[in-house]
This record gives structure tokens, sequence and C-alpha cells, in this order.
């Protein structure tokens, strides 16, 4: 009997592994089911530049039934539940459907009503998030209407979708606000609940600098516990230790859940619902005929396009060898990268995995992009992504010269951090 393959949500990370299942499992006659609750996909970098302007909101949605190759089956529905005794999904619809290996690409789940007073008369009206299509769209209506005061952007806690997104809207902010004439007259805020500008050491010393030399205020350690809105516009930060960070126009990145699916599987997922996964073959520890990719997963590494790419390329791969009886390749090491915009047409470029925290160099060898470096070559990467992910990416194409284990070369290791371990990204 030809294999059914169930993968829960077509984002970046279900897509792509459908389609590379595809080319792989064709020839075997193996069935292969997408499901997500809507035909809505959303390229999720482009919402960064959707406030200020510079992506249009139309531009970055296609519908996801249609980045589906050849005979690729989509049902628009969302998850009741896994019946893992039974190898099967029920559907919000009543349906079931019976799997040999299940794929569990359902993302992360924004989450603003678990900090109080955060969705209340003021959100939508001061304070935003650009972190949902909705969101960043509201958004640049607002910056639209700003004339200077106290912006900030607060990240409430790890993890989050694309870790460095609100350090490029501060840097993005800075240079809109200089366009617009009244950067002199806007203060602007980065509250984090970090000790510093990023999670790694030598990537948060760069990252922090740039912060201190575009003149963006942080406030670290900053875990934020209430929001409260004022009558007249605008509201306040309140930190579990009763500090406070008052703000006229506000962009939260909110708390981020897994789907709620994965709290009503015992085991398979963490108090968060993200689902545990085996780091580096991406089978989770609940089933064995269960594998989990890209924001699902509760792996220490950051939720990123780039990160789904490299999981695909292994997570495909152990699929095939599961249904062929094989031993999985224990081959993802954890490589991520990601462009980060710094403004004024300049982006910085980060590469790391596992065990290495990002360094300056090169990538992806001597020659090539500057690593933790501003540069308009980095800056025009970041721009051509989008067409890479629409049709390399998400087709489940290879990138030439790019494979799925970070390169060496090219880096410059520093001694002190030269066999560093680093476990959250």
């Amino acid at each position: 009997m030809p294999a059914r393959i169930v993968i829960l949500g077509a984002g970046t990370g279900g897509t792509l592994t459908a389609n590379r299942l595809h080319r792989r499992l064709e020839d075997a006659g193996a069935t292969i089911t997408v499901v997500d609750r809507d035909d809505r996909h959303v390229y999720q970098p482009g919402l960064l530049f959707v406030p200020f302007g510079l992506a249009d909101p139309h531009d970055i949605v296609r519908p996801r039934s249609r980045q589906l190759l050849g005979p690729v089956r989509y049902l628009e529905t969302g998850v009741d539940r896994v019946e893992a005794d039974r190898d099967t999904v029920v559907l919000a619809d009543g349906s079931e459907e019976p799997y040999d290996v299940l794929v569990i690409a359902t993302g992360a789940v924004l989450a603003p009503e678990e900090t109080e007073g955060l969705t209340g008369e003021g959100w939508g009206r001061s304070a935003f998030t650009f972190y949902d299509l909705e969101g960043a769209t509201a958004l640049h209506d607002a910056l639209e209407r700003f004339d200077g005061g106290r912006l900030v952007v607060n990240l409430v806690d790890l993890p989050i979708k694309c870790p460095v997104a609100p350090l490029e809207f501060c840097f993005l902010a800075d240079w809109y606000l200089h366009e617009r004439g009244i950067r002199d007259r806007t203060e602007l805020v980065f509250v984090t609940p970090l000790d510093g500008a990023f999670t790694k050491p030598v990537a948060s010393a760069t990252l922090g600098g740039l912060l201190e030399e575009k003149g963006v205020r942080i406030v670290t350690e900053f875990n934020t516990g209430e929001v409260t809105y004022r009558a007249d516009g605008g509201g306040t930060l309140t930190s579990y230790d009763g500090r406070e960070v008052e703000f006229d126009l506000a962009a939260v990145i909110p708390v981020h859940n897994g789907a709620d699916f994965v709290g009503r599987w015992p085991g398979l997922g963490d108090e968060l619902g993200f689902v545990a996964t085996h780091p580096a073959t991406l089978q989770t520890t609940a089933r064995p005929n269960v594998f989990a990719i890209g924001d699902a997963t509760s792996l220490p590494v950051s939720k990123a396009g780039s990160v789904t790419h490299f999981e695909g390329e292994v997570l495909t791969e152990n699929v095939v060898r599961f249904l062929e009886g094989r031993e999985l390749d224990a081959g993802y090491d954890g490589h991520a990268n990601c462009f980060i915009e710094t403004g004024f047409k300049k982006a910085l470029l980060i590469d790391f995995n596992y065990e290495t925290e990002p360094l300056p160099g090169h990538f992806p060898g001597p020659v090539g992009m500057p690593l933790l470096k501003e540069s308009r070559l980095n800056h025009l990467g970041k721009l051509m992504f989008q067409w890479f992910y629409w049709h390399t990416l998400l087709p489940g194409r290879d990138i030439p010269g790019i494979g799925t284990r970070m390169p060496e070369r090219g880096k410059h290791r520093p001694a002190a951090h030269a066999t560093d371990r680093e476990d959250t990204p």
C-alpha cells in the first residue's frame, strides 16, 4: 500500500516539505495531504516593510494551495486533535485523515491576550504588532499620523518568529523618521527581556553598538507584565519588577505559542505548545512516525525561514528513510542565517548554528557577502530573498552553493569564542 503522509500546516515548512516529498516519492505512489485553516500564505519577512510603506500588503500574500506541486492534496480546515494510537488526524470539520507519517508544521501563534491589558482599548490605536498582516497594515496608518513623541518597540518574551525583526524595526524606524523630518523630535526606545540587543555575545555587541549609533535607547531585562492605556492616546508598559516605560506609539511583539492541538496530545509539546523534536533528525520525541519542522518545534534555534529551509532537506530525507526502514540522518546542525535590515539601504548578515554564534567574515565562503557588517550588498540580498522564497524555497529546490550545514570557511573566530557553545539563538 502506498505511504500516506499528512502535513499539518501550509506555511513555509509545510509547503516546502510537501513539495520536496512529492519529488522524492512521486514514483512510489505516496499520497501527500496538507492541512491548514485558510488559503492565505503570507511572506512573513515582508511584514517588517509594510509599516514603513516599503511593501504593499497585497504583494506579500498568495494562495497556499497554489504553492503546492502537482497532485499534493490541500484541505482548508483546522485541526481538532491527533489520535496517535490510531495514526489519525481528526480535523475541525469532523473528518479524519489516517497517516503513516505525520509532519507537524503549524508554526507559532501570536498570543497578545496573555499580556495583561495589551488587548485593551488602546490595542490597534496606540499599540500594534507588525507580526501579522492586519497589525502591520494598521501600524503603517498610525506611523503616517505620528508626528513625534516616544516610539517604543517592545519584545514581550521569547521565543518569537524572526528574533532579529524587533531590531530591524528600530533601524527602519530611525530611517523612516529621518525621511519624514521628525527624527529630532522622536525618542526611539527598544524594550527587551534580554540583557542586551541579542542573545549571542558577538552579534549582541555589534547590534547594540548600532542601536547606540542610531540614537535608540535600549531598556534591558524588562519583562512586560501589564500594559495600560491613556484616554488621550499612548500608554505605559509595566514590568514584573515594577519599572515603567511610557509610550505615545508602541510596536509590540507579543507572546508566541504553539498550535492548540499540541497541548491536547500529552507528551508532544512543551509548556508553550512547541513540539519536542530531536535537534539533528527532526523526528519528534513523542512518536517515531511523527516529525516536526520550522517554528512549530522547540529546538534551540531561531524561528526563521532559513532555518526551515535547512531543516527541510534533512526532514525530507528522514521521512523517506523512515518509510524504507533505514537509519535516520542526524544531519541538521542548527544552521540559521538572516539578513538584518539596518536602514538607509544597508543590512547585516548573520550565519550560525547550534555550536557557533554569529561571527564576522564572509558567507558562504572566504569570498561572499560580509558577515556582521553593514553593506549595500546585504540589503540587496534581503530584497532578493522574496523572489527566492516564492520560486526556490517554497517549491523545495536547493540553493546552489548553500547546503544544510553551516559553512565553516570564511568565518573569523576570535580565540575567546572558538569553542563556545550557545544553546539559545
